[in-house]
């Protein structure tokens, strides 16, 4: 992409145990994972426990308790929906994972459609949704200005070809849509306190690492504008969580509890949460 400063090395601590180098990109202010593994090779990468949101899996503590927190989530993520000023009730769901939000959405009167790359998950997803889900190529395929809302929840870190991307789903977007995306926020509290044991760096299955100017720029010069900036405050625990299992080699509840309720404490100020959804406005 652009020309690059402040490099810094953080190793991917769920699958592979390689290094990769964070640049800060000049143009924009995100950084950006270094070197980035082709599309080839990108899904050997997506092979860990750690991402239960391709599976619906409740077998521990950790996962009934993500599975708990998930319901509570999805109830939010559908009033923030159903609170958007656009004119339909079309969404599509970008990387919808095992279909839950589509399925929601769905039972509240939305029109759905989903896109997912994880074959299991897909298939999970579909089981949910009366096929509605379907693979990632799917997005060159729907006519333009088809939906009113289109979501990414933890998506965007995770696409190649960042500007093109965004161009796509700006085609598909009516009017006067909305595009919801939430991301990690590698300037909260948990990230500073973690530092390169922050799993929400996850190098890497994130290709970018954003934070608000960063975001602001990325979609101003994509021709949309941001509109608003929401908290995803669950994150704080669940990135602290998983960090602390990276860090010491055990989830220390305790102590990941601490941390998540710091940091979101530290946000109530600042609004550096650990993760932040950002409603961007079509121009």
């Amino acid at each position: 992409m652009i020309q690059n400063k402040n490099t810094f090395t953080i190793k991917d601590h769920a699958v592979s145990g390689e290094s990769f180098v964070l640049q800060e990109n000049s143009q924009y202010g995100f950084l950006e994972t270094t070197p980035q593994p082709n599309e080839e090779v990108l899904g050997d990468y997506y092979n860990s426990i750690d991402y239960i949101s391709h599976t619906d899996s409740s077998r521990n503590f950790f996962e009934k308790s993500y599975q708990y927190v998930r319901k509570i989530a999805l109830r939010r993520k559908l009033t923030l929906i159903n609170l958007l000023p656009v004119e339909g009730r079309c969404l599509l769901d970008v990387g919808c994972g095992t279909g839950d939000f589509l399925q929601l959405a769905n039972k509240h009167n939305w029109c759905v459609n989903g896109v997912e790359p994880n074959t299991d998950a897909r298939a999970i997803a579909n089981e949910k949704t009366n096929n509605a889900v379907y693979h990632i190529e799917q997005l060159d395929y729907y006519s333009p200005q088809s939906f009113d809302v289109i979501s990414l929840w933890h998506v965007l870190e995770h696409v190649p070809n960042l500007n093109s991307y965004i161009l796509r789903l700006h085609k598909l977007l009516k009017d006067n849509g909305r595009l919801v995306v939430a991301v990690p926020n590698y300037k909260s509290y948990d990230a500073s306190y973690y530092k390169s044991y922050w799993a929400g760096f996850d190098v890497p299955r994130h290709l970018w690492h954003f934070d608000q100017n960063s975001m602001s720029k990325l979609f101003n010069d994509n021709n949309m504008r941001l509109e608003a900036i929401t908290p995803m405050k669950f994150d704080a625990f669940y990135v602290s969580l998983l960090s602390e299992k990276y860090k010491t080699g055990k989830m220390n509840y305790l102590r990941a509890l601490y941390v998540g309720l710091l940091s979101n404490f530290k946000a109530n100020r600042t609004k550096e949460f650990s993760s932040l959804i950002y409603i961007i406005r079509k121009a």
